[in-house]
């Protein structure tokens, strides 16, 4: 009879270490299961009630992602509205906390279903990191997702009004954009800048009509405030200038009431009489506040034709901003917009325009989701608004679409203008014309020097493109980039 072979079983610490590295493996895998596809582990562990649990919440939020994602691909404007509803805001932010805490428990639990107390202590050190890295990136993302809509959430509520939307005008939105100093005795009195923008509720594109300050001699609408005042118009002198209907307000605030700002008010009057437009909403523009803006986004590139002097005009000049196409920060922005040494008022208004165009082309949504906690906390000592909420998302969406059309500027300024005796009918006539050829249509009315090309001579003047006599090309154009 013969022998059987000795059976040759591996030594105890071979065995031992092979059972080791399978319940190493079997560990991880129940990690990159947790990862993929939260409470997967927990099921295939025998925790059937808490897997269960898990992959249903999961499941039900995959499929709801994907309802909004087909609703905003249909209705891109639904996409605009969950960004600006702060009750779907709010919901957003307390769901991925909850996720971030969820995910992290089952994470651990996961860990804890692996049995490291089974593993070697190298494997027991590495599950630890691994775990641990895995917890921190996963929770850690949906926290500072978290983090992100809530500022979204302030940021709604401090800058946007519950006031009462109006309805578009003739099938436009007319913004006033109103530009000042900051300060105790500066802020919402005498803008420096003032500028209507004439937005299509269907298109966005827009076109832009700029006010000199100093415009005399102007009516107002009939039944308005300022009008009851000065049935004649705004006629008392060199004292009686555009900008100065805030002071005037200010000084007078028992005739404005029920109206929250009688400096804007008096102003948006004042416009609409200039321009024969009705004023939907005002936003008037902190000057300090756009300096921290443009630094949040990076800065803004611009076309810088002169030398553009740093202060002068009751302060030294401090430098210069250099000719050459250039990424300018925050301050230098705010002065290549705003500086008046030699220049004048109106090639200040063309180089306004022209940083106006800048950072709403170059301001695109990828930018703004990188910066955004910096925008936002810029934007809430940038701008007051009477906006409301409600048409936040409306004009999310048009602003967009704004992006991708030339945009049409209009200024009632010197040669077309005289600001100290203007000729309201031919304003009011201009405007019209603007707005139809915007819109595709043919005016009636006979043309206007505002209808002659902007000038071919390349010229500057101030940094801008033009000159007094012949007029600044930024500030009529048919399309503001190719005059900046």
């Amino acid at each position: 009879m013969a022998l059987a072979p000795p059976r040759l079983d591996p030594p105890p610490a071979v065995r031992g270490g092979q059972a080791s590295g399978v319940k190493f493996r079997r560990a991880l895998v129940l990690m990159l299961m947790t990862l993929v596809l939260p409470g997967s582990a927990q099921l295939a562990a025998g925790r059937k009630e808490t897997g269960r649990i898990a992959l249903r919440i999961w499941l039900g939020l995959i499929a709801t992602v994907v309802v909004l994602f087909l609703l905003g691909m249909v209705f891109s404007s639904f996409v605009f509205w969950l960004m600006s509803n702060t009750f779907v805001l709010g919901v957003v932010r307390i769901v991925l906390m909850v996720m971030a805490v969820g995910w992290a428990y089952l994470f651990i639990d996961a860990w804890r279903i692996g049995d490291p107390l089974a593993l070697r202590q190298k494997q027991r050190l590495a599950m630890v990191g691994i775990n641990g890295v895995l917890c921190f990136a996963v929770a850690g993302s949906l926290l500072f997702a978290s983090h992100v809509v809530g500022v979204q959430k302030d940021f709604m509520s401090a800058m946007f009004t519950n006031g009462v939307a109006t309805n578009a005008h003739a099938g436009r939105y007319n913004v006033l954009l109103l530009g000042g100093d900051s300060g105790a005795d500066r802020w919402g009195l005498r803008p420096d800048s003032l500028s209507v923008a004439s937005i299509d509720a269907a298109t966005g594109e827009t076109v832009l009509f700029g006010l000199p300050r100093n415009m005399l001699n102007f009516p107002f609408p009939k039944g308005s405030v300022m009008g009851q005042q000065f049935p004649g118009g705004y006629t008392c002198g060199n004292t009686c200038e555009l900008n100065s209907l805030a002071t005037w307000a200010a000084d007078h605030k028992g005739l404005f009431k029920g109206y929250r700002n009688p400096g804007v008010e008096a102003t948006k009057e004042g416009v609409e009489g200039i321009t024969g437009l009705k004023i939907n909403y005002y936003a008037m523009v902190n000057l300090q506040g756009f300096q921290k803006l443009v630094d949040a986004v990076g800065g803004v590139t611009l076309n810088v034709r002169d030398s553009i002097p740093i202060g002068g005009i009751g302060a030294p000049v401090s430098g210069h901003i250099k000719p050459g196409k250039r990424k300018l920060n925050g301050f230098q922005t705010l002065w290549f917009a705003r500086s008046r040494v030699a220049a004048d008022d109106y090639s200040r208004m063309a180089r306004q325009k022209c940083v106006m165009n800048a950072m709403l082309q170059q301001l695109s949504p990828q930018k703004v989701v990188l910066n955004f906690e910096k925008i936002a906390k810029a934007s809430e000592a940038l701008i007051t608004t009477d906006l409301p909420q409600s048409e936040v998302d409306h004009f999310m969406e048009l602003s967009l679409k704004a992006r991708s059309q030339p945009i049409r500027t209009v200024s009632f300024v010197p040669p077309m203008i005289s600001t100290g005796n203007p000729d309201i009918d031919k304003i009011h006539a201009t405007v019209q014309r603007a707005i139809d050829r915007s819109e595709g249509k043919k005016s009636a009315k006979k043309p206007t020097q505002a209808s002659k090309p902007a000038p071919v001579d390349t010229s500057t003047t101030g940094g801008s493109i033009g000159n007094l006599k012949q007029g600044y090309a930024a500030n009529q154009a048919t399309d503001l980039s190719s005059a900046c």
